[in-house]
């Protein structure tokens, strides 16, 4: 705790371009070399925040952001997520890659109304926490943690992953598989004509970013889904 970058009020008016710290809307702030949260306190109408990939143990600093709905811990080192208690209209929350042992460390997070999704592990970044090597957290996760619709990017409740459910479904077609009322029908388009085009942001600086953010996911999956239909083909034309 000794060293490491402070955020001040410096870094963060050079960050986002903004003079006044409670204008900030959206911080993000990946890779700093962040130890310590300075004064990120006085972002009073910060709605969106990213400190992945920092040297972060103590959250103190945003107990007080009462606006917080998107916070990104992922890849620090906090033990406790107690400060957190006060971020009463935080939605999603990401810790994975982090130092928390327990699911008694996680307890505070009890005390937030609209908390939905919830990472502490995440296998592409090779992510975790020392708590996750139980093998049934999840579980107990979700129930301690009841409003909580998210896992790891997993859905708690319903069928589970869609994208799950739809390569069984695929598999099934290209293997000649049977349901219980009769052959499988064939594959559909999924969504609608125009379903993957980014919708236009609002006023908000979060919602421009989410938005962008969200256009870029959909071309990913415009493009994936493209290159679905030219396997699929390939396959029906082999069997």
């Amino acid at each position: 705790e000794g060293s490491g970058v402070r955020v001040t009020p410096a870094l963060l008016k050079a960050t986002t371009g903004e003079f006044s710290l409670d204008s900030i809307l959206l911080l993000r702030l990946r890779g700093r070399g962040i130890a310590h949260l300075g004064c990120l306190a006085d972002c009073s109408n910060l709605e969106w925040l990213d400190l992945s990939g920092n040297s972060i143990a103590a959250l103190t600093p945003l107990a007080t952001l009462r606006c917080l709905a998107v916070l990104n811990l992922a890849q620090n080192r906090v033990a406790s997520v107690a400060p957190l208690r006060g971020c009463r209209n935080l939605r999603q929350l990401n810790l994975a890659g982090n130092r928390l042992r327990s699911l008694r460390h996680l307890r505070y997070l009890q005390d937030l109304p609209h908390l939905e999704s919830l990472r502490l592990r995440d296998p592409l970044g090779n992510l975790g926490n020392p708590l996750c090597a139980a093998p049934a957290y999840r579980a107990a996760l979700a129930t301690m943690l009841p409003g909580l619709k998210a896992i790891d990017g997993q859905r708690v409740a319903g069928r589970g992953s869609e994208l799950f459910r739809l390569c069984r479904e695929l598999d099934a077609v290209l293997d000649g598989a049977t349901g219980p009322a009769g052959p499988v029908a064939q594959p559909q388009p999924w969504v609608e004509a125009g379903f993957w085009e980014a919708r236009p942001g609002g006023s908000s600086v979060v919602l421009e970013e989410a938005t962008r953010q969200l256009g870029l996911a959909l071309r990913e999956c415009r493009e994936l889904g493209r290159r679905a239909d030219e396997v699929i083909g390939q396959a029906r034309r082999g069997l």
